[in-house]
């Protein structure tokens, strides 16, 4: 199974990079009221290593819950 998830990861991550280096148009993004005008590959780069960090930080957070209510308090 791990395996698996293994390959899933890298046909996303490859998806995600042919996808950023096919588009190189500058695109402009509001957020807060600032606006950011960026190449739209490098902009898909940052918005997947952030959701890469959070997934994977979240992922983490509840393992360790998770693992915290087995052992219970005491």
């Amino acid at each position: 199974m791990r395996w698996f998830h293994l390959a899933v990861i890298v046909l996303l991550a490859a998806a995600t990079l042919i996808f950023a280096a096919q588009n190189f148009d500058t695109v402009t993004i509001s957020f807060f009221r600032m606006n950011f005008s960026l190449p739209l590959a490098l902009q898909t780069l940052i918005v997947y290593l952030l959701g890469a960090a959070t997934g994977g930080s979240l992922f983490a957070l509840l393992r360790r819950s998770y693992a915290g209510s087995k052992r219970g308090v005491g």
